[in-house]
């Protein structure tokens, strides 16, 4: 019931429903000394996100754990909704894929590329981000 009276309080103030929008929860698993990480979690709370980061000098075993190859690992790996996070993948299309129930087990955007959310930097060529999952070759989900 106090939901409720916070929701008609807001509307008649004339706030917007997002104002009451509950954060995405993320777990990130970093390298202390990565500041592209810092920022890209940055990037990821400035878009409804909330990031709790997880400082290790182990990610081999992180990315052993959820079985990440080589070719597709980042800097870093989230755990966001049942779904991995590998790299700086960009939020809006973390929303997307939690929006459509993506089958799968996550994104990746390998590497740290330059223009990617917490890389500064131009990009000088279309960045891709690609699917995760045991077993599957990974596909091209987007491009930015």
């Amino acid at each position: 019931m106090h939901a409720v009276k916070k929701l008609a309080l807001g509307l008649a103030l004339g706030l917007p429903l997002s104002v009451f929008a509950a954060s995405i929860p993320v777990k990130m698993y970093k390298n202390p000394n990565c500041g592209c990480c810092d920022r890209w979690a940055a990037h990821m709370e400035a878009n409804g996100f909330t990031v709790e980061t997880v400082n290790t000098s182990d990610l081999a075993a992180i990315k052993a754990k959820y079985d990440i190859p080589a070719n597709l690992a980042g800097c870093h790996t989230a755990l966001i909704d049942g779904y991995v996070v590998e790299g700086l993948v960009p939020a809006k299309y973390v929303k997307q894929m939690l929006s459509e129930h993506m089958v799968g087990q996550g994104l990746s955007l390998p590497g740290m590329p330059v223009g990617a959310p917490g890389m500064p930097g131009e990009k000088t060529t279309a960045l891709t981000v690609y699917t995760l999952g045991p077993g599957t070759a990974p596909q091209a989900y987007a491009s930015f």
